[in-house]
């Protein structure tokens, strides 16, 4: 192998001659040196030469001058240093931080015809085990720089790795320069992210310098030529690799799925990097695509994450929906639009589906979709009140005017009202009437959901009564007692599905109703479990009630709850308070919501 290198012609004929009694086959093993220790070995260290005082001359290597190198006499010396490196020689690279079974392979390698050339501990590690090893400097004839940033990127070691055997020009290129082709590549990665995520923390300085450079670039090399190269960075692919060898079998699905585990290797190391400065330099996990107004309650913050996977793209859904109309999407809205959405793409037949709180309330299928959207909206008016309503064909002028004229079903006379509209497209007119429902009505375009996925994440919902306030809106203020059962039922719907009411007495849980589409059902089904222990018990909700006459708040004034607690921010609040005002209730507000879906 033609080498340029940094000692002596004497050195170098010395190392030739051993090089020539070594068998023809090679494998590079090398580690990766630690910036924290320079007494630990880890994986990628290479070309560790004594110093040597060498001549300044000047070379030409692939037409580019090269100066401060060693002389001619020691080019012509490393040819024979790498001689062994002839046609039809086995040769592999192995360079591992993870040296589990490192024996195992080395050995295995060892038997097959394979030489071992390492550096540092992993040919200590090698040697221990019984297993020859020849050093890297032989192959590279130059040092580690730079404080060990610059070790396996060499020519010799990515020449070897990179050129194509099918090619003529690759092939005599490596003769020119005396390179010889690697087989295979074993190798992994220094663990940067036990580095950083350790109990005792990390410097940033000591994080940069546990960044590996040499590591990925091998293994990217070795996994894009695959149809030469046999690339492993699992432990778990030694047993295989060394019976793929075994066989001399040549099976291209196998190299393929290796290369595709080195990718994979390299893409979740480096996606760990990336995520670890992100948070240096902005703070947080993860790079969002944009932030959300807050998360299921106001208090909470939270943000909007798109899946950059080539499998992603075109793959449709709520996370790559246009708006066309309307007030900016809460995280609230993206989990009813994909509830509703996933839901409608499910149907071959023109749908409408009605969503509120991830549940569907109302489907129907029809071929007049102006039937099945009535017929969606009369299974549970009440529930559809503020929901989401999905569809899966185009909405033209009609539809878009029944959508804005349709009155509920349960009085006649109130105009349905929706937090967002969903469909695959809109005519030109029929966006236009949507538009002119109303200013915050969210209007949005999806494709059909081959794949698409959300991705929310929010702060956690950590409030406790000591940190709000509950403010009596009513004329009848509650008593000590009653303001701890407030306290205590409020501090337990949190924790319950939305829709959520909880009733509760002397620290004890007397019901709860539950993910309810309405508030109405779930107030029902908690005073049901409540039985008779409803009288003078607090009732916790965890949002706003959105009427009161012959509505959940009347129905619980009725049945002798003592005092309530809502968050309050209703269009009719007023309602609720003259309401409990009529009955002798305490109400208190809170200005907390506590959804959880």
């Amino acid at each position: 192998m033609f080498v340029l290198g940094a000692s002596s012609a004497a050195a170098t004929a010395a190392a030739a001659s051993t090089t020539a009694a070594t068998i023809s086959s090679r494998i590079l093993c090398g580690t990766l040196h630690s910036p924290c220790s320079l007494t630990t070995p880890h994986n990628f260290s290479s070309h560790l030469l004594s110093k040597t005082l060498v001549r300044s001359s000047s070379l030409h290597f692939r037409g580019v001058p090269i100066k401060a190198m060693a002389e001619t006499d020691t080019i012509a010396a490393s040819k024979i240093a790498s001689s062994s490196s002839v046609p039809g020689t086995k040769q592999a690279l192995i360079s591992l931080s993870d040296k589990k079974d490192l024996a195992f392979v080395g050995n295995g390698l060892q038997e097959l015809g394979y030489t071992i050339v390492s550096t540092g501990g992993t040919a200590s590690a090698l040697e221990k085990a019984g297993v020859a090893v020849t050093k890297v400097e032989q192959l590279t004839q130059f040092p580690e720089m730079l404080d060990g940033r610059v070790k396996t990127l060499h020519p010799n070691i990515h020449g070897g790795i990179l050129a194509r055997r099918d090619l003529k020009h690759h092939i005599e290129a490596l003769n020119t320069h005396g390179i010889g082709t690697f087989d295979v590549v074993v190798v992994n990665l220094y663990p940067f992210y036990d580095k950083v995520t350790s109990a005792g923390g990390i410097e940033f300085e000591d994080g940069i310098e546990n960044i590996d450079i040499g590591g990925p670039a091998m293994i990217r090399a070795a996994a894009k030529n695959h149809k030469d190269v046999l690339v492993v960075v699992d432990t778990e692919d030694y047993p295989a690799l060394l019976e793929f060898l075994k066989g001399n079998q040549d099976d291209e699905k196998f190299r393929l799925k290796l290369a595709w585990k080195a990718f994979q290797h390299v893409a979740s190391y480096d996606s760990a990097v990336s995520e670890w400065l992100w948070k240096q330099s902005v703070g947080g996990t993860s790079v969002s695509s944009f932030s959300l107004r807050y998360g299921e309650n106001p208090h909470q913050k939270a943000a909007f994450y798109v899946d950059k996977k080539l499998s992603e793209v075109n793959a449709g859904g709520i996370a790559t929906a246009i708006q066309h109309h309307g007030k900016e999407m809460s995280y609230n809205n993206y989990l009813d639009a994909d509830a509703a959405w996933n839901c409608v793409c499910e149907f071959k037949n023109p749908t409408c589906v009605v969503v509120k709180h991830t549940n569907p309330c109302g489907v129907a299928s029809r071929d007049d979709i102006l039937e099945a959207y009535r017929l969606a909206v009369k299974a549970d008016p009440v529930s559809a009140f503020g929901g989401i309503v999905a569809f899966n064909v185009e909405i033209d002028e009609a539809l878009a005017k029944e959508i804005r004229e349709f009155r509920s079903p349960t009085d006649g006379e109130t105009r349905m009202f929706y937090e967002i509209v969903v469909a695959p497209s809109y005519t030109e007119k029929g966006l236009e009437i949507l538009r002119g429902k109303s200013k915050t009505l969210r209007i949005l375009e999806a494709k059909k959901n081959e794949a698409g996925k959300l991705s929310l994440r929010q702060d956690s919902d950590d409030l406790t009564p000591q940190d709000i306030k509950f403010n009596v809106v009513s004329g009848k203020a509650p008593q000590d007692d009653e303001l701890r059962d407030a306290e205590f039922a409020w501090l337990c719907v949190k924790h319950v599905k939305s829709n959520a009411i909880v009733i509760a007495k002397n620290n004890c849980m007397l019901g709860m109703g539950s993910g309810q589409p309405n508030r109405v059902e779930s107030l029902r089904i908690a005073m049901r479990k409540a039985g008779d222990d409803v009288k003078g018990a607090a009732l916790a909700s965890d949002a706003f009630f959105p009427f009161a006459w012959k509505d959940a708040v009347e129905e619980a004034c009725e049945s002798g709850i003592g005092v309530i607690a809502e968050p309050g921010g209703s269009i009719r609040d007023q309602d609720a308070i003259d309401c409990c005002n009529k009955y002798g209730v305490s109400l208190l507000f809170t200005n907390v919501r506590h959804f959880r879906h």
